[in-house]
C-alpha cells in the first residue's frame, strides 16, 4: 500500500479471531501488537479507524477442551476470552471491537450470509470421507500425514477417520474468479512469499470444502438442516462482519456492511493463510460482496532459535513478559527486531540489549541530558528559537524534514522494523550532533544564542522521534511529550485530532518558550544478567 496524506476514508483492520482452546500465547500478542501499531498510525493521520480483534469459540476442539476441564463450553469460552481481553489491556491495545462468535448477533449474520450463498446454489449435501484433525478443524490428505497418522502441524496428535454426510461449499466454481483477483490485485496477498504459496495452491485446482459437521453440539445449526452444525471456519470468518455492527444496532447483514465494509486489512499468521486468501474471498464472491483490501500473513516466532511448545517446555508467556518489562518494551522488540512477514526469534539477552541501546540510551538519555541543559541554560523553557529560522542544510533538520514521508510509507506497508530504524537514526544523529556541538562549552563561552540553537534542534528532533514512534511505543512517547511541555496524552485514540500528522510529523513544531518539565528517565535501563523466563 502507498501512503496518501489526503486520504480520509475509513480504515478497518482485523487480527484473526483467536481460537479459545487455551489462553493467548506470544504469537497472538504479536499479531495484535502489529495491528495496534497500524491502527495508531492511521489515527495520527486523521483517518477514522476500526480495529477488530476477538475470539473464535465454536467447534469440536472447544467442546472437547471444555469437557476435559469439566465445564460447559460457554463457561470455558467466557474464561478464555476474558484472558485475551486482559492481555490486550496489558499491551495497551486500542481495539474498537472485540468480536465473539458465540454472541447472539453473530448467529443472525451467519444465517443471513448462509442464505445468500445457498440461493446462489453454492451449498450442497455430499459425502465426506477422510482423515480429520480436530486441532486443525480440517480434513488432511493422507500423503501429508506423518507416521502413525499424525497431523503435520499438531505433530503429537493423531488424526481421526471420518465418513459422514456434510454440506459443501462449491469452492471449485470460483477458481477462475480467484485467479483473476490475484492477477488484477497483486497486493491482495502479502508478503510476496505468501502470495506465491497461494498461487501455487490454487494452480493445483480447487476442491469444494465441507462447511458442516454432524453429531456436534457446540456451534450454530445449518439454517436449512438442523441435524448439521456449521463448520467452524464458515462461522468464524463472518465474525469480522458481525464486529462491524454499531453498539446497540439491530443485527442484519446490511447494517453490518453499511459503513466499514470492505475491510482494508486482515493481519494473520501464515498458518491460516489459505482460509483467508482462498476460502474467504470465494465465500464473499458467492454472497455478492466485495472482497477485503489485503490479507497479510506474518511469520512464526521461535525462542532462542527453537520452536516453542508446551511439550518442549520453552513457551513464552506474554503476560509475564509484559509484567516484567512493560508493554512498550515488548511492543518495541517484536516490531523493531523482527521484519514483519518473516519468521523471528525471541532471545532475552538480545531483547535487553536492544531496549537499553535504543530506548534507554539513544532516545531516553538524549532527552534527559538535553532537558537538563535546557533547565540550566534556558530557564526551563524551550529555547527561543523559531524552527523555520534554522536553515535546510542543518544536519538534524535535513534528516527530520524527510522522515515523516519515509516513515508513513513504512507504516502503511507494515514495515515496522524499517520505520523504527529510520526514526532511531534521527536520535542517533542527535546524540552525535550534541556531542560535537558541545552546548555546555558554548554556554561557558557566553554564546547563548548558539547554545539555544543546538538545544532547540536536539529537543525538536527528540519530539519528532517520539511522535513518529508513538504507534509502537505509545506510553514512552507520551512521557516524552509531557516532559517537552505538551498538555496531551500521545497514547490516546483521538490524538490525530489534537496533534495531527501533517503538523506534528514535520520538523520544527516545538513551540519556542514552551515550559519544560523536570528531566526524568522515560525508559529505565535494564540490568544484565536477567534470569530467563
Amino acid at each position: 500500500m502507498t501512503f496518501d496524506a489526503a486520504d480520509t476514508k475509513p480504515f478497518a483492520l482485523t487480527t484473526p479471531l483467536y481460537y479459545v482452546n487455551d489462553l493467548p500465547h506470544i504469537g497472538s500478542a504479536y499479531t495484535t501488537m502489529a495491528a495496534d501499531a497500524v491502527a495508531r498510525f492511521y489515527r495520527l493521520t486523521g483517518r477514522p479507524v476500526l480495529l477488530i480483534t476477538g475470539t473464535d469459540e465454536h467447534g469440536q476442539k472447544i467442546l472437547r477442551t471444555a469437557q476435559d476441564r469439566g465445564v460447559h463450553p460457554q463457561e470455558h469460552c467466557d474464561q478464555i476470552a476474558a484472558g485475551f481481553e486482559r492481555l490486550w489491556q496489558h499491551l495497551n491495545i486500542t481495539c474498537d471491537r472485540f468480536s465473539r462468535t458465540t454472541h447472539p448477533h453473530h448467529q443472525v449474520i451467519v444465517n443471513q450470509f448462509f442464505q445468500r450463498v445457498w440461493q446462489q446454489g453454492d451449498i450442497y449435501l455430499g459425502q465426506q470421507q477422510g482423515w480429520y484433525c480436530v486441532s486443525c478443524e480440517e480434513f488432511k490428505e493422507e500423503r501429508d500425514l506423518l507416521a502413525d497418522h499424525r497431523c503435520p502441524i499438531h505433530t503429537n496428535k493423531s488424526v481421526e477417520w471420518r465418513d459422514e454426510q456434510n454440506y459443501f461449499f462449491r469452492l471449485s466454481r470460483y477458481q477462475g474468479q480467484l485467479e483473476q483477483l490475484y492477477a488484477e490485485r497483486p497486493q491482495f496477498i502479502q508478503p510476496e512469499a505468501r502470495r506465491n504459496e497461494v498461487l501455487s495452491f490454487v494452480a493445483r485446482g480447487l476442491q469444494d470444502f465441507s462447511i458442516s459437521r454432524v453429531n456436534l453440539e457446540w456451534g450454530f445449526a445449518v439454517p436449512t438442516d438442523p441435524h448439521h452444525t456449521l463448520y467452524v471456519w464458515f462461522d468464524a470468518l463472518l465474525g469480522y462482519v458481525t464486529a462491524l455492527l454499531e453498539p446497540g444496532e439491530s443485527p442484519s447483514l446490511e447494517a453490518a456492511l453499511a459503513r466499514w465494509w470492505p475491510i482494508n486489512l486482515h493481519l494473520i499468521g501464515k498458518d491460516i493463510l489459505r482460509f483467508h486468501a482462498v476460502y474467504w474471498p470465494a465465500m464473499l464472491m458467492s454472497a455478492g460482496l466485495p472482497v477485503p483490501g489485503q490479507v497479510f500473513g506474518h511469520g512464526f516466532l521461535t525462542k532462542d532459535g527453537h520452536k516453542m511448545g508446551k511439550s518442549l517446555g520453552n513457551t513464552l508467556d506474554p503476560v509475564k513478559l509484559v509484567e516484567k518489562y512493560g508493554a512498550d518494551a515488548v511492543r518495541y522488540y517484536f516490531l523493531k527486531e523482527i521484519e514483519f512477514g518473516k519468521d523471528g526469534d525471541f532471545n532475552e539477552t538480545r531483547f535487553i540489549t536492544v531496549l537499553n541501546a535504543d530506548l534507554a540510551n539513544d532516545l531516553g538519555n538524549l532527552l534527559n541530558r538535553t532537558l537538563t541543559m535546557a533547565q540550566r541554560y534556558c530557564g526551563g523553557k524551550v529555547p527561543a528559537i523559531d524552527g523555520a529560522s534554522i536553515g535546510p542544510d542543518h544536519k538534524l533538520k535535513c534528516l527530520g524534514q524527510t522522515l515523516a514521508i519515509a516513515v508513513a510509507e513504512f507504516y502503511s506497508n507494515l514495515q515496522f522494523s524499517q520505520a523504527c530504524e529510520a526514526i532511531l537514526g534521527l536520535a542517533q544523529a542527535s546524540n552525535k550532533f550534541l556531542d560535537g556541538e558541545a552546548p555546555w562549552s558554548l554556554y561557558k563561552q557566553g554564546k547563548q544564542q548558539e547554545t539555544e540553537r543546538v538545544l532547540y534542534a536536539v529537543l525538536e528532533s527528540v519530539r519528532l522521534a517520539a511522535y513518529l514512534l508513538s504507534p509502537v511505543i505509545p506510553q514512552t512517547s507520551a512521557l516524552i511529550y509531557r516532559q517537552l511541555g505538551f498538555d496531551c496524552d500521545l497514547s490516546q485514540k483521538t490524538i490525530g485530532q489534537t496533534l495531527p500528522y501533517r503538523d506534528h510529523a514535520a520538523w520544527g513544531g516545538l513551540p519556542p518558550g514552551q515550559g519544560l518539565a523536570e528531566a526524568q528517565p522515560v525508559f529505565q535501563r535494564i540490568e544484565l544478567p536477567v534470569v530467563s523466563l
